[in-house]
C-alpha cells in the first residue's frame, strides 16, 4: 500500500498552514534590521492573540445531518452525526485506523495479539490481552467480558428478536449452533482470565484481506445493556450468558440503553452528558479518565456542543456566532461562502478529498424501481454531469461507482474506470429505448402507449406487491404504472436540483414517468430506507423505492453482506437495497474473503469486476464525490484531517491557542 500511504500523507493538512489571508510577514532574520544610516530598529513585539469567537474554548458543532437519539452501537441505524457521537464517546477498540488508514492494534488499549491457525479445521485464532487498568467514564473497570460481549450477543437469537444487525454469529466458530439452540456456549469465544480472551474464526470466512480487524472489540458494559444479574461465563469450552439472559430480562434494558443519553456510561475522550430530542442537540464534556488514543492523546477542548444546522441559514449562523465548527462544507456555493466566512471572521479551516460519494438510493425489489430498465431510465434522464458541476461548482466531479476520489483503488483504477464503466449520459431517446425494451409500452387501458401521460406495463400479482400504482384490468391483467414514490430530506439543496433537474424535468414526462417527491426530516428517511421495524412497525412496509443522501467510507472497503441472498440476513437489515443478483453477491464476498491481507493486486482485480457488476445492476445512481472544507475557529490548533481521520478524530489531538 505504499502509494495509498503516500497519498494519504500528502492530503494531510493541519490547521493554521492552510489559513486564509495575505501572504504571511517574512520573518526576523539574525537580528534586528538595519536602516539606511546604519543605526537599527528594535524588533515588533507580536501583540497578543485574541480570538474572534465569543465561544472561545468550546466548540459547537454545526451539524446538518440531525442526531436521531439512538445510541445503539450501530445494530440499528446509523447516521453520520449518530456515527461521529459514537466515535467521540466509544473508542476503546481493540483495532484501530491510524491517520494513514491502516489497521493496527490499539497501544493504548492492548499488551498484545497472538494468532494461531488451526490446521485441523482451516479456523483463525486471534488471543487478546487488554491492559488491567481501563476504566469506563463512571469508573467501572473493563474487563474481558466488556470486549468479548457484543459478539456474543450477536450470536444469540435474543439479538434477532430485537432486530439488532449483527453477523457475528456467522464468522465465530460455534456462533451458528449457539444461536440455534444446538450448544451451551460459544466455542469460539474464549475467556483465559479478566484482561484475555479470544476469537475463533471460522474456516469459510478466511482468508480476509482486513483480517487484523477480526481482533477488533469494543467494550460493552453488559450488565448495563442486559441486567445486573446477566453475566458471561467460561468453564473452559467456551463462553456463554448465564441463566438471566433471556429475552423477557434484557429487552426493556436493551430498550433503555439504547436511547439513554443522560450521562451516558462510555468509555472515550468524552462523554454524553445531554441530548434534547426537540431541538437536536448533544452536549459532551471531555471524560477526565480517558486514557488517550492510540498517539497517546488526550482531549484539552472541555465540551463539544453538537447542534442542528439549517442548509440555508448556516452562514448567518457562522456570522453570529451560533456554532464554530462547520464539517464537511459540500457544494460549490457553500463552499466559496465557507470561504468568504473564513477570511471575514478570521477562520481557519482544514481541506481534503471526500472518500464517499452523493446518490440516488433505488430499493429495487417493488414498484418500478424493481425493473433494471427503469433505474438505467432514470439515468438517462438526469443530466449527471451537468448535476455535478452545479453543485460542486469545481470542488468535486463525477464518479460511475460506489467509490470516492481518495480511496486507494480509484487512484490505481482510475483509467480503467474511465474506460470501462457506462456513464448514463443524458438521452431522452435512450431513456425511452430503456423503457420499451423492459415492456413499458401500454397505457393505463392495456392499448399501446401514444406518447403522453403515464406509460404501463404488465405485471404479475409477485411483481405488483402492494404497490398502489397499479390497475386491474376486467380479465384481470394487472398493469403498473411508471410512478415512483421519492423520499428526501428537508431543505435540502441536493433534493432541490434533483427536483429541477429530474423529477420536474419536462423529459421526465415526455419519457412516460412521474415521480413524486415527499419530504421528511433525515431520522425519518433512515427509518424508512432501514425499514426499521423496532421503531415503528409501518416502516417496514415498502412505500419509497427511491431516496437520496451520501455515503463516506471507512479504511475498510467490504461490501460483502450488502448484497447478501440470505433471506435470514436481509429479513434483519441486511441489502438494504433488495437487489438480489448472485454475480455481485459473490463477487462482493470474493473481494474480502479469499483475499489474503496485503495482496493487493488481487484484491483490486476483484474490486474491478464488482464496480463493473454494480455498474450494469445500477442499485444506486452516483451524483457526485467532492471536496470537503471544515470551517474551525482561530483558536484551535494541531487539527489534522484527512478523508479517513475525521472530526472526531483530530479534535482529540487539536490544542486550545491561549490567549494574551
Amino acid at each position: 500500500m505504499k502509494k495509498y500511504l503516500a497519498i494519504l500523507l500528502a492530503v494531510v493538512l493541519m490547521v493554521g498552514l492552510v489559513a486564509c489571508g495575505p501572504p504571511a510577514t517574512p520573518g526576523p532574520t539574525d537580528g534586528p534590521a538595519p536602516t539606511e544610516t546604519g543605526e537599527t530598529t528594535p524588533p515588533e513585539t507580536e501583540s497578543p492573540f485574541v480570538s474572534v469567537d465569543p465561544n472561545y474554548g468550546t466548540i459547537i458543532y454545526g451539524s446538518t445531518t440531525e442526531i436521531s437519539g439512538d445510541w445503539g452501537r450501530a445494530l440499528w441505524t446509523n447516521n453520520a452525526t449518530d456515527a461521529m457521537i459514537r466515535e467521540l464517546t466509544d473508542t476503546y477498540s481493540t483495532v484501530v485506523a491510524n491517520k494513514e488508514a491502516m489497521y493496527v492494534a490499539n497501544p493504548t488499549i492492548v499488551d498484545s495479539i497472538e494468532t494461531e491457525e488451526v490446521e485441523e479445521t482451516g479456523t483463525k485464532i486471534f488471543k487478546i490481552k487488554v491492559k488491567e487498568d481501563l476504566v469506563y467514564n463512571n469508573g467501572d473497570p473493563i474487563t474481558a467480558k466488556d470486549f468479548v460481549a457484543a459478539t456474543l450477543f450477536g450470536c444469540t437469537s435474543e439479538m434477532q428478536q430485537l432486530q439488532a444487525k449483527s453477523i457475528a454469529y456467522q464468522t465465530i466458530e460455534g456462533g451458528e449452533a449457539y444461536l440455534k439452540g444446538e450448544a451451551d456456549f460459544v466455542s469460539g469465544i474464549r475467556l483465559y482470565d479478566d484482561y484475555t480472551f479470544s476469537f475463533e474464526i471460522v474456516a469459510d470466512k478466511l482468508p480476509y484481506f482486513y483480517d487484523l480487524t477480526y481482533a477488533g472489540a469494543y467494550p460493552m458494559h453488559y450488565t448495563r445493556w442486559f441486567g445486573e444479574d446477566v453475566d458471561i461465563l467460561d468453564d473452559g469450552e467456551g463462553a456463554y450468558f448465564n441463566e438471566a439472559y433471556t429475552y423477557d430480562n434484557i429487552a426493556p434494558n436493551v430498550e433503555k440503553e439504547r436511547f439513554d443519553s443522560d450521562n451516558r456510561v462510555s468509555a472515550g475522550p468524552y462523554t454524553l452528558v445531554e441530548y434534547d430530542d426537540s431541538a437536536k442537540q448533544a452536549t459532551l464534556v471531555k471524560n477526565d479518565l480517558f486514557a488517550g488514543d492510540l498517539y497517546g492523546d488526550k482531549p484539552e477542548i472541555e465540551k463539544i456542543v453538537i447542534i442542528k444546522a439549517e442548509d440555508a441559514t448556516w452562514a448567518d449562523a457562522m456570522k453570529t456566532h451560533v456554532f464554530n465548527v462547520y464539517d464537511k462544507v459540500t457544494g460549490g456555493d457553500d463552499v466559496n461562502t465557507a470561504m468568504d466566512l473564513i477570511e471575514e471572521l478570521g477562520y481557519d479551516f482544514a481541506q481534503y478529498d471526500r472518500a464517499g460519494y452523493g446518490k440516488i438510493v433505488f430499493q429495487s425489489d417493488f414498484s418500478p424501481i424493481q425493473f433494471i430498465e427503469v433505474r438505467k431510465a432514470v439515468a438517462y434522464l438526469l443530466d449527471r454531469p451537468e448535476f455535478a458541476e452545479t453543485f460542486c461548482g469545481g470542488w468535486g466531479g463525477l464518479v460511475h461507482g460506489p467509490y470516492g476520489v481518495a480511496q486507494w483503488m480509484y487512484q490505481e483504477a482510475e483509467e480503467w474506470l474511465e474506460d470501462n464503466l457506462d456513464k448514463y449520459p443524458a438521452s431522452l431517446d435512450s431513456a425511452i429505448k430503456s423503457l420499451e425494451a423492459g415492456g413499458w409500452v401500454l397505457d393505463e387501458n392495456g392499448g399501446d402507449y401514444s406518447g403522453t401521460g403515464l406509460r404501463y406495463k404488465e405485471v404479475t400479482a409477485e411483481e405488483a406487491g402492494e404497490f398502489p400504482h397499479v390497475v386491474t384490468l376486467d380479465d384481470g391483467t394487472i398493469l403498473m404504472a411508471l410512478e415512483i414514490e421519492w423520499l428526501s430530506t428537508e431543505n435540502n439543496e441536493v433534493s432541490e436540483l434533483l427536483k429541477v433537474m429530474l423529477a420536474e424535468n419536462d423529459n421526465t414526462a415526455k419519457a412516460g414517468m412521474k415521480i413524486n417527491r415527499t419530504e421528511v426530516d433525515f431520522t425519518e428517511l433512515l427509518n424508512w430506507m432501514y425499514r426499521e421495524g423496532s421503531v415503528d412497525e409501518r416502516y417496514k412496509v415498502p412505500t419509497y423505492s427511491m431516496y437520496n443522501l451520501a455515503t463516506n467510507f471507512t479504511p475498510v472497503y467490504d461490501p460483502s453482506y450488502d448484497w447478501t441472498m440470505d433471506p435470514e440476513l436481509v429479513a434483519i437489515g441486511f441489502n438494504e437495497r433488495y437487489l438480489f443478483d448472485k454475480e455481485i453477491d459473490d463477487l462482493s464476498m470474493d473481494l474480502v474473503y479469499g483475499v489474503e491481507a496485503g495482496d493487493n493486486d488481487a484484491y483490486l482485480d476483484i474490486w474491478k469486476k464488482f464496480i463493473k457488476r454494480w455498474n450494469e445492476l445500477l442499485p444506486e445512481l452516483p451524483l457526485y464525490s467532492n471536496t470537503y472544507i471544515t470551517v474551525l475557529p482561530d483558536w484551535v490548533e494541531n487539527f489534522e484531517m484527512t478523508p479517513f481521520w475525521g472530526f472526531q478524530e483530530a479534535v482529540v489531538g487539536a490544542t486550545i491557542k491561549p490567549q494574551g
